[in-house]
């Protein structure tokens, strides 16, 4: 497992914490993208932050994945410079899964990352999420519902079947 930051930092916390560091290695990536700097500019400045590294070691097959709990925008802009989007999707999203109140679990899309979307856009974000669910949760026949933020009356509408690909 590759840990990336300030290696001043991680090294202690390491100890603190009792966590044993034999499949462990620090890359040691002294800056920082602040949560409200800008993304693209932060990527290009910021070469020895842990979003830059990580995406250059994912790119490069030194990792087979790469998880941040910093900058969204920044963690976009390198996904899609670094590693790509599939062919035909317009616009990435992030998920999340989340605890159903069954005891089941459940796949929660563009969670944090857009604030307007185009219906093409949600029309892939489901297809994605469907095959999802489907491959990685194992969900057999996943039911994709559609939530939108706003505070008019109604708001919220939820379909039964997936989206049909167009």
């Amino acid at each position: 497992m590759l840990l990336l930051g300030d290696e001043n930092t991680i090294t202690p916390l390491l100890s603190e914490y009792n966590i044993d560091n034999s499949n462990i290695s620090i890359v040691h990536a002294p800056q920082i993208i602040g949560m409200h700097e800008h993304p693209t500019k932060a990527l290009k400045e910021k070469q020895q932050s842990s979003i830059a590294i990580g995406f250059h070691l994912l790119a490069s097959g030194k990792m087979d994945a790469f998880i941040s709990a910093g900058n969204t925008g920044a963690m976009l802009v390198g996904s899609l410079f670094s590693i790509k989007a599939i062919e035909g999707v317009i616009r990435p999203t992030i998920s999340t899964v989340i605890p159903k109140l069954d005891g089941s679990t459940a796949l929660l899309l563009d969670v944090g990352l857009n604030a307007d979307c185009k219906p093409e856009q949600l029309n892939q974000f489901a297809i994605m999420g469907s095959v999802y669910a489907q491959l990685v949760l194992n969900i057999d026949n996943p039911k994709v519902g559609l939530m939108n933020v706003g505070e008019e009356e109604g708001k919220v509408t939820y379909c039964h079947k997936p989206p049909t690909p167009y």
